[in-house]
Order: C-alpha cells, then sequence, then structure tokens
C-alpha cells in the first residue's frame, strides 16, 4: 500500500468514478484501475462495486476511504514538521474561479516574501468540492464563497465582501437593469456554482426575462463577450481585477446592491496554522474594495 493509491482512492470517491477521477489527477482509466485493484488485492477485499454504473464503494470501501483521508493528513504532517516545520514543504490551496484569476495569485506572491522556501500547489475548482478536499486533508485550505454549506469539521474566516455587478457593453452606458433586460441580449455565467444560481435567482426578482443569447462558462469568457458589445452580464466584482474594461460601464446590481462574501476554509487544527495566518491577510489586503478595475 503506497500514498499514491489512497491518493486514487480519494480522487475515485470525490469525483464519481474511474474515468472522472482519471481525468481530474491527469492519469488513464486504465492506470486508475490498476491502483484499486493493487489495494484490494493487497487488502483482500472489494472496495467497489463495479456491478453498477459507475462503480459505488462497498462497505469496507467507505471504511478505506475513511482511513486513507487520516493516514494521507499524517503524511503530510509528517513531511512538513521534519522538513523544517510550516515554512517549508508545499501548501496545497484550492480557490473558486473568479478568486483564481488574480485575488489568490497576487496573495501567494506575497506571502512567498516571508516564506521564500514554500512551495504551492493551487487547485481551481467548485466550493463544494474544494471544501470536500479540505475535509480530506488533500487541501490545507481553500477559498470558497459563503453562499455554500460549511462543514461543521471546518473553519471559515471571511476575508472579503464584493458586490454583484451589471457589465453593459459599450454604448449602453446608464440604462437601468430593467431597459438592459428589456432591450439588449444576455451573457449568462453558465456553470453549475452556487454564484451561477444566486445570479439567476436575482434576475428573476425583476419580474423579467432577459433575451440570453450566449451561455459561458468562465468569467473571463463572460468579460470578453461583453467588451466585444454581445450584451450584459453580471458578474462579480473580483472578476474585473487587473482586467482591462476600460471601454466598459458597470454598476452594482440590486438596490440595495446584492453582496457575496468570500473566505478560507480550513481544518480546526492544521500545522500550517501561521501561514495560514498570513494567506487570509494577504487575502484580505488583495481583496479590499477599490473605487475601479480599469
Amino acid at each position: 500500500m503506497d500514498t499514491r493509491q489512497l491518493e486514487t482512492l480519494l480522487a475515485v470517491q470525490q469525483h464519481g468514478g474511474f474515468a472522472a477521477a482519471a481525468q481530474a489527477v491527469n492519469l488513464t482509466a486504465s492506470a486508475i484501475s490498476q491502483q484499486i485493484a493493487a489495494l484490494e488485492a493487497e487488502l483482500g477485499t472489494q472496495l467497489f462495486d463495479r456491478s453498477r454504473r459507475p462503480p459505488v464503494l462497498t462497505a469496507k470501501g467507505a471504511e478505506m476511504v475513511r482511513s486513507a483521508q487520516s493516514i494521507l493528513q499524517i503524511v503530510r504532517e509528517t513531511k512538513a514538521s521534519v522538513g523544517g516545520g510550516a515554512v517549508r514543504g508545499t501548501m496545497a490551496f484550492g480557490s473558486l474561479r473568479t478568486g483564481a484569476n488574480s485575488l489568490v495569485p497576487k496573495s501567494l506572491a506575497t506571502l512567498r516574501v516571508s516564506y521564500p522556501d514554500l512551495h504551492f500547489r493551487l487547485r481551481v475548482g467548485m466550493s463544494e468540492e474544494l471544501m470536500s478536499e479540505v475535509v480530506s486533508g488533500q487541501l490545507d485550505a481553500a477559498l470558497v464563497a459563503d453562499h455554500v454549506a460549511v462543514p461543521s469539521s471546518l473553519r471559515w474566516t471571511p476575508v472579503m465582501t464584493e458586490p454583484l455587478i451589471v457589465l453593459t457593453p459599450p454604448g449602453t452606458g446608464g440604462m437601468s437593469v430593467d431597459d438592459l433586460i428589456r432591450t439588449v441580449p444576455y451573457i449568462r455565467y453558465r456553470s453549475q456554482v452556487p454564484l451561477a444560481r444566486q445570479i439567476d435567482t436575482e434576475i428573476a426578482r425583476f419580474g423579467g426575462t432577459p433575451r440570453q443569447i450566449l451561455s459561458v462558462n468562465t468569467m473571463p469568457a463572460v468579460v470578453g463577450c461583453v467588451r466585444a458589445g454581445l450584451g450584459f452580464a453580471i458578474v462579480p466584482q473580483v472578476a474585473l481585477q487587473d482586467m482591462v474594461t476600460a471601454t466598459l460601464d458597470w454598476f452594482p446590481f440590486g438596490s440595495p446592491s446584492i453582496h457575496r462574501r468570500l473566505g478560507v476554509v480550513q481544518r480546526a487544527t492544521s500545522r500550517r496554522e501561521e501561514i495560514l495566518v498570513a494567506l487570509v491577510a494577504a487575502l484580505t489586503f488583495h481583496g479590499r474594495p477599490r473605487k475601479d478595475y480599469d
């Protein structure tokens, strides 16, 4: 039994199947199957019921997942301790998509000034899956939004509050949300994340149905489509950080304006507490309100 097999087991469990896990960890499906088969042979028990599609964990498999989470966490913390404490080794950090374009990279760069021997592994994903990986010990911490349920085993520390904004294409400055919904095509953020659902819910409160002409699954692409004049969009303000948006107008969405909070989730106890405190401070600094993002 080795740590790679345990990490593969957790990947299959988290991503819901061998093929999905293979894509997530950049291995072939056959390599995933071989690692799981080797682990089952060593343990002398079947971890997955392969008669179902996708395969599901057996009772022994679920028990092994819990053990793997504990084992991997001990291994990581031991490596950090032997390697010189919290200032060495690799810190695994997760970020939701909108934070990964500028906010998190800037914060990690700030952290490097105080911890030059520290390395980072950045994982970009959805808030729910990132929190699951913090719980399992695959990530030391993650930046997530506040409109998802935080497991009781994790601690959530807010780092910034940002408004949702209406981003308008050239030539439509001064139009209200109602006018935009009635007359300007709409570019929808198409992603199965709470932010997309929150935006859809808030638009519905205006009583109209925007004329959607395009759906996009990344925020930079949404902003690019608005800049090209395809329509208007609703995005979190952090999505404009370090983007060239001089040709675009924007204003807060909602009255009063609708906000969301971003925060860092981590386990209740961590050997990397010192670093995480510094990272929270860096995220708070770089996430502070600014007059514009032009």
